[in-house]
């Protein structure tokens, strides 16, 4: 069995959390302090629910975790909207966001899917 941080829906969760962390960085306090802290706990959580997922026994306990991952996911996406409707991250940063969104979304749902509880 593969390791957790093998797998691309894995993989691409971390990327998209590596960029809004160091974005963050150039973001000022009142911006840090209220949409910045949200939109970090949102994006690393996608990450940590794919890894407690893959950790479980069951696969009912994987999916529940795997569905709070997407849920997380969701979440990310409105900060982002949020952030770029009130001019915190730019149209260009906003293409680099939604390559990786655009892959890491199919490819959670493709990973919850095959996560068959009988």
């Amino acid at each position: 069995m593969k390791e957790v941080f093998e797998l691309d829906v894995y993989r691409l969760a971390e990327e998209l959390s590596d960029l809004l962390w160091f974005a963050y960085d150039r973001w000022d306090g009142k911006v840090q302090h209220t949409l910045g802290q949200q939109a970090i706990r949102a994006v690393d959580s996608i990450a940590a629910n794919i890894a407690e997922g893959y950790g479980r026994f069951t696969p009912a306990d994987r999916r529940k975790f795997y569905l709070y991952a997407r849920g997380s996911f969701e979440e990310t996406k409105c900060w982002l909207r949020k952030a770029f409707r009130r001019n915190i991250i730019s149209a260009t940063e906003v293409a680099v966001y939604k390559k990786l969104i655009d892959e890491l979304g199919p490819k959670l749902n493709a990973f919850i899917k095959a996560t068959r509880i009988d």
